[in-house]
Parts: structure tokens; sequence; C-alpha cells
């Protein structure tokens, strides 16, 4: 349980990170909801108020340094000071150009893939560490992937930066252990996101990739994000108090075998 913690989630407005905002206001959290999209992350914020809980909606831009230091300047400021810092954020390739390979992808797509999966995650750690440091308890949870050990087809932008994400935790865990700050990264196996549901629509034969999708999964579905929130919020809660440094995969099986069902 997170008691009464003050989380940061970016990305909060669908998906996982709305999942696990609400999830963590279940837990006693109060929960700062960050997304680019302000409909999708006030709409999260009702639900969470509904249900009972203690949110409030603080719209940011990934790619903008002053938005994200601003981001972390509200939440202390609205609920005096950070506890919990969860970067879910992501995008994908196919959700910004059908020129997915190596060899064709625009340089300004690779670029904004970088800035929103991997700079954001450095700099909202960036902003974030001064709140952080004066918890008794806090904690850095970041959005990795199976792509962060294993290349996906048609992403290697994605599968850089998930790489990227996996190392960045395990700098920030060293340089933030005299901190008390832990930092532990997850890796999801295909979840039931906007972000898939547009990666399915970019594709030609849209019923190969949702195969492809669920196929290497040994639980033979896409996973839901209710159950990827439960292992963000328990690595977040001080029953983690001895984790750091960690990937954790949460992907169906995916990777304990190189078979598929497709």
């Amino acid at each position: 349980m997170l008691g009464n913690k003050i989380s940061v989630v970016t990305g909060a407005g669908g998906g996982i990170g709305r999942a696990t905002a609400i999830e963590m206001a279940r837990q006693g959290a109060k929960v700062v909801v960050s997304d680019l999209e302000e409909e999708g992350g006030k709409e999260t914020v009702a639900t969470i108020i509904e249900q009972g809980g203690d949110a409030i909606f603080v719209q940011c831009d990934l790619r903008n340094r002053e938005s994200i230091r601003q981001l972390m300047e509200r939440a202390a400021v609205q609920y005096g000071g950070i506890d919990v810092l969860h970067n879910n954020a992501g995008i994908h390739e196919a959700n910004l150009t059908s020129q997915t390979s190596v060899a064709e992808m625009p340089e300004e797509v690779w670029d904004m893939v970088f800035d929103v999966n991997v700079k954001a995650v450095w700099l909202c750690a960036k902003y974030s560490i001064p709140y952080l440091r004066k918890s008794r308890s806090a904690a850095i949870i970041n959005a990795g992937s199976t792509g962060s050990v294993v290349a996906y087809p048609s992403a290697p932008s994605y599968s850089a930066s998930k790489g990227a994400v996996m190392q960045l935790t395990k700098a920030m865990a060293i340089d933030l252990a005299p901190d008390g700050i832990r930092c532990n990264c997850y890796g999801p196996g295909a979840v039931d996101t906007r972000m898939v549901s547009k990666y399915i629509d970019f594709a030609e034969d849209k019923d190969a990739v949702r195969r492809l999708l669920t196929g290497s999964h040994l639980i033979p579905r896409l996973g839901r994000p209710e159950e990827i929130a439960k292992l963000v919020c328990f690595l977040a809660s001080d029953d983690a108090s001895f984790i750091n440094g960690a990937f954790y995969l949460i992907d169906g099986g995916t990777l304990a075998w190189r078979g598929t069902n497709a």
C-alpha cells in the first residue's frame, strides 16, 4: 500500500499510466496526473476523484525542459513534496510514420522517440530529485519494455530507446542510492493500450499483427494495464524497500522461450 505518498505519473491520460494513477490513488497515494493531452488526463483525475481519491492534472510537454520543471514544482507545491515518480510516458515510431526501417526512418522521428522515451525520463528524474531527496521513502519507476532486451521488427528507435531506459535506470540507482532514492524498471509485453492499438491500425494485415503481438505470450492474450499497474505500485511501495536497480519482466512469458503460437 502507498499510504499518503505523493506520486507523479507521466502519460497518465490513458493506458498503463491511467491504470497506475488510479491504482496508486486506490492505495492511498495523492496523485499528480500528467499528460500532453488535457482531455485524457482530466478524465483520469475525474475517475480518481469519483472513487474517493485525491488527484490533480498538470499538463506537460515532455519534449520541453521547462514544462517538466514546472510539473515537478507544481506537484511539490500542491502536495508538499514528491515521493514517487513513475516515468510511464512513451511513444513508438509506428505511431508516427510508416517509414520505420533503419534505412528509411526520418531523423525527426528518431529524435522524437528518444526525446520522449529517454531524455524525458532523465529530465523528469533530474527535476524531481530535489523533492525526492526530502522523502523518507522515495522511488523512481521507469517504463521499459521487452524491447529493452530484444529488438522488435520495424522498431529500431523504440527498441534502442527502451534498452537505454533500462541502462539509465541502473545508472540512476547508483547515483541516487546515497540519497535513499530507489530506481527500478519494468518491461511489459504487448499490453492492451492506445499505443498498441495504433500500432495495429498502421499495419496492412491487422490480424497478422495481432497474432504476432500475442503469439509469443505463454499467456495467450494481451496484457491488461491494471496488471502492470499492480507491479508499478509494488515497486513504489515500502514492500519493495530492498529492491534497487532492478528490471522486472511482466510479459506473459514472452522471453521465457524462443517460440511463437502465431
